[in-house]
């Protein structure tokens, strides 16, 4: 039974009690397993490789797209906390020994004057301690340069997000990763007037620091480059947040008798996704970047996947303006199905048997559909999320990103699909997000809500089950037109810990 004081903190949300029944009875029931087809391939047509002459018409329909009068607009997902990535560090402050003791540790002091924030910590250490950190280490006071590092006397790294952590080193100066996302939008994402449109979502708490670094730095980068910026931003909505439940599946209260609610994951970006106007959008997250040397790449395949993106729209369009008219043969519905079986990779086993009229009903159903293209790249070692080919509610079978989550691994068939899967998903995305009217297309209704996930938590020593929203760029995006692409490993560069900053693609 929800109290007034319950109520009452639903409204301030915007939250309804329906959201919170439904909520709770996806505890009960929990979530279904993905039917699985296969996993994507190059070898079954589920990830394409375009050939060095369809690469160059990709890449001249990106450049003849961008000359238009379409919105262009680079969003990236930016409220992530830093602290897992300093994980291994905060365990070293609290540990019970004072010197470097694991690997890890070993690794960041033996080369802690390189990382591209050394500069800002040794300042640091000397206002709190009066001494630069080779002078700690020598003394051995190593708990004093992490903290200096970490706590809010010091960087505070440790409570800021990765967005504003300085990640590289240049001749004339240090960049964080929201500074390498201006770049890269100045590079793929500016318009015929010179526009580069970038969209962060961020954390309410730090959104200040985030406008305040995009005020210090964007004239430098408009007059590098020769483009104008228009910098956005965003927080996850309190209505996307998510009751949790105690084990019996009620809603889990604290000791003050308070319901809990939790973020709701990356999932609820899908409402900030919603908002944006805008024609193509680029999604990327924060922490995939890589200094200017080795950018070329990102560039190349960021235009090449945006390029496959406007070619499959304007087929869509066209095939859509065509059905309006009502003047179409059987052969260009026939045309129509091949392209959307083969070019869209959207399938249906009893295509043939349908009847004209229920055939352009259907098509028009998969063709006037938000659609995305997504880059792949090759597995090395443990496979992650990746692409598949999956069964949707309506029989079709469709290329889906899946989680490990969604799949039976208790299914040894299920399980080997998962293991051999060839590519994983680094987040590398385009979507289309207006219909062939021009019209924006509403995202919420293409959301499936049956692959949201359920994690186990716990509070002030109590379990407790938290639920996570279909994923941004899974059951959020079930029902839209999927493309995958291979792109190579050069273009997935992320930061996970402190140390990946020292491998060789961020010095």
């Amino acid at each position: 039974m929800l109290t007034q004081e319950d109520k009452d903190l639903l409204l301030r949300k915007g939250i309804s009690e329906e959201k919170i029944a439904e909520q709770l009875a996806c505890f009960e029931k929990g979530f279904p397993y993905l039917k699985l087809y296969a996993a994507a391939s190059v070898e079954n047509g589920g990830i394409v490789v375009p050939d060095a002459e369809k690469q160059k018409e990709y890449l001249a329909a990106w450049d003849s797209y961008k000359e238009g009068d379409k919105k262009i607009v680079k969003f990236v997902p930016a409220s992530g906390a830093a602290s897992r990535m300093f994980k291994n560090m905060f365990e070293f402050l609290g540990a019970d020994y004072d010197v470097p003791t694991t690997d890890f540790e070993k690794k960041f002091f033996d080369h802690i004057h390189n990382f591209a924030f050394y500069n800002d910590l040794n300042a640091a250490c000397m206002d709190n301690t009066g001494k630069n950190i080779d002078a700690l280490l020598g003394e051995k006071q190593y708990k004093a340069v992490v903290s200096n590092l970490l706590e809010a006397a010091g960087l505070n790294y440790g409570s800021l997000p990765k967005g504003l952590l300085k990640f590289h080193r240049y001749a004339d100066g240090v960049r964080t990763p929201l500074e390498e996302h201006l770049v890269e939008g100045a590079l793929y994402a500016a318009g015929k007037t010179g526009q580069v449109n970038v969209h962060f979502t961020v954390s309410a708490e730090h959104r200040a620091l985030f406008a305040k670094l995009v005020e210090a730095k964007v004239a430098a980068y408009e007059a590098k480059f020769g483009v104008k910026y228009d910098v956005s931003f965003s927080e996850q909505k309190p209505s996307t947040d998510t009751v949790a439940a105690d084990m019996d599946n009620k809603p889990f209260r604290d000791k003050d008798g308070k319901l809990l609610f939790r973020p709701g994951g990356h999932g609820a970006l899908i409402e900030n996704l919603n908002d944006l106007d805008a024609d193509v959008v680029f999604i990327k997250n924060i922490d995939n970047v890589v200094p200017d040397r080795l950018k070329d790449d990102t560039v190349l395949y960021k235009k090449l996947i945006a390029g496959v993106l406007v070619t499959l729209q304007k087929q869509a369009f066209a095939y859509l303006e065509l059905l309006d008219s009502g003047h179409y043969r059987h052969d260009q519905l026939e045309e129509m199905i091949r392209f959307v079986q083969q070019q869209l990779y959207c399938r249906k086993a009893d295509i043939k048997d349908m009847e004209d009229a229920d055939l352009v009903i259907y098509l028009r159903k998969k063709l006037n559909r938000p659609m995305r293209v997504c880059g792949m790249v090759k597995n090395v070692g443990e496979p992650g999320g990746g692409p598949f080919l999956a069964y949707n509610a309506d029989g079709t079978v469709s290329l889906q990103i899946l989680e490990s989550s969604q799949i039976d691994m208790k299914d040894p068939e299920k399980k080997a699909m998962f293991e051999k899967g060839t590519h994983f998903n680094p987040v590398d995305l385009v979507c289309a997000v207006r219909d062939y009217k021009g019209n924006k297309f509403n995202l919420l209704e293409h959301v499936d809500k049956s692959t949201g996930f359920i994690s186990y938590k716990s509070k002030n020593g109590k379990d407790l089950k938290a639920l996570e929203l279909p994923g941004l760029w899974n059951g959020s995006m079930s029902d839209w037109n999927t493309v995958f692409v291979e792109v190579p490993l050069s273009t997935f560069n992320p930061v996970k810990t402190v140390n990946d900053l020292l491998r060789e693609q961020h010095q």
